[in-house]
């Protein structure tokens, strides 16, 4: 069996499970802890085709387990074959797949049976990992893989239900949170020479095939925003006309935003002349000086040109972060203790704030294969490569994303129409 990543182990790790036992349970009890203010009613709820209620993510992240690992011991008896097609998300190697659009009428399996299908796949990991003289290196690359997608799933979680909630004219929150007041830092720009530099992952952990290999690239003299584009500044683009006229939009763009009605980043309102925003604790005024989010790339590359600058490349952004010291280790997602999330600037230790742990920024680099990338053979070479089209490199991370599942290196990709995850935009201009 291949894998999509690899993590490196020392020899004194090699046929110790309780450490990756320890991380299991962790990374498994969040998916149900972010769930637990939802109603059964909330979980089944399919608002758009992008989105996926929270029974099926709950059992997609398990169907992995039971999918790459438990199906490959000896006599394992699934828990229902009819689970292999229905929480089958993209894998034709596997087998064919309930259609994404359609996961909203599924009324059954329950969501208790859901529940008990995690418990019963959970029981059965904790016995396989409770015998040392199985865990392969490569069944423990296989389980790291399993944990780093359920981190993945846990952050479209909650961009899912925050989009469930949004089209509910109650208005209802996920939980009561007080959102981060804090002023942003005074907008800066960090200049870079020209020159060939390193990107891409060293090897040294776990990393997703995308990352590889590292590479050099050359770059001409540019320059990088020291924060993120905030409230007020993309307000006053549309206070400027940006949604009323083509001028600052790529052509595809244009058409979106005529196709689609837009007027705003996704979950703003203008009502009796005040602006809100739907968040994750409900409907508030608009926080000027939070960091815009929800914005597509079509929307950030519009705003970019407006303000006489551009969106960085992959290559320029992970130059520029890669040279702060303890900025990933620095950085934390907002989701603490179960309370609600909302983008807000952090600062850490960082010339850059808000690099990690706020809203992924959107890139101008297509999302294509970094040059040797060889796309895995097997199931689970089908994660990222074959999407390597028709989409846009993000980087960074959001405040939805877990702490431990951010590094400089992380290649995050949506179409440049995708805007209900929570996406910013950090600006960079070229020097001439």
């Amino acid at each position: 069996m291949s894998v999509i990543g690899s993590v490196e182990r020392g020899s004194d790790e090699k046929g110790d499970t309780s450490a990756i036992a320890r991380r299991y349970r962790r990374v498994r009890d969040h998916s149900e802890q972010i769930c637990a203010p939802l109603s059964p009613e909330d979980c089944v709820i399919q608002s758009m085709p992008d989105v996926s209620p929270m029974r099926w993510h709950l059992a997609h992240t398990t169907w992995f387990f039971e999918t790459f690992i438990l199906k490959q011991q000896d006599n394992y008896r699934p828990a229902c074959e009819a689970f292999e097609y229905l929480f089958n998300s993209y894998y034709n190697t596997v087998g064919q797949q309930y259609p994404r659009e359609r996961r909203g009428l599924l009324s059954r399996p329950s969501l208790e049976e859901i529940y008990e299908y995690r418990r019963s796949v959970d029981q059965q990991m904790r016995e396989l990992l409770n015998r040392p003289e199985c865990m392969t290196d490569e069944l423990a690359n296989v389980i790291e893989v399993g944990l780093q997608h359920e981190q993945q799933h846990q952050e479209l979680m909650l961009t899912d239900i925050k989009h469930v909630l949004s089209c509910n004219p109650l208005m209802p929150f996920y939980q009561e949170a007080q959102l981060d007041s804090a002023s942003p830092p005074p907008q800066d720009w960090i200049a870079f020479d020209d020159g060939v530099v390193e990107i891409g992952h060293p090897g040294n952990a776990f990393s997703f095939d995308n990352e590889l290999p590292r590479h050099r690239v050359f770059l001409e003299p540019y320059e990088i925003s020291t924060r993120l584009v905030t409230n007020d500044d993309f307000l006053q683009f549309i206070q400027a006309g940006g949604y009323q006229g083509p001028e600052h939009w790529l052509s595809m763009g244009w058409q979106a935003v005529t196709q689609h009605g837009w007027t705003s980043p996704m979950h703003w309102s203008f009502r009796d002349g005040e602006w809100s925003e739907f968040t994750l604790a409900g409907s508030v005024p608009l926080q000027l000086d939070l960091p815009v989010t929800h914005v597509s790339y079509f929307e950030a590359d519009a705003y970019a040109r407006w303000a006489t600058a551009r969106l960085p490349t992959e290559a320029e952004w992970e130059h520029a972060i890669a040279g702060e010291e303890n900025v990933v280790q620095g950085a934390e997602n907002l989701f603490r203790d179960g309370r609600a999330v909302h983008p807000a600037h952090e600062t850490g230790s960082s010339r850059f704030s808000s690099a990690f742990g706020s809203a992924w920024q959107w890139t101008s680099s297509s999302y294509a294969p970094y040059p040797g990338y060889q796309p895995l053979p097997g199931a689970l070479g089908e994660y990222n490569g074959k999407f390597m089209c028709n989409q846009y490199v993000l980087r960074g991370s959001s405040c939805a994303t877990s702490a431990n599942h951010q590094r400089v290196t992380y290649r995050n990709f949506f179409p440049p129409a995708a805007r209900w995850q929570f996406t910013g935009i950090r600006l960079a201009r070229s020097i001439a």
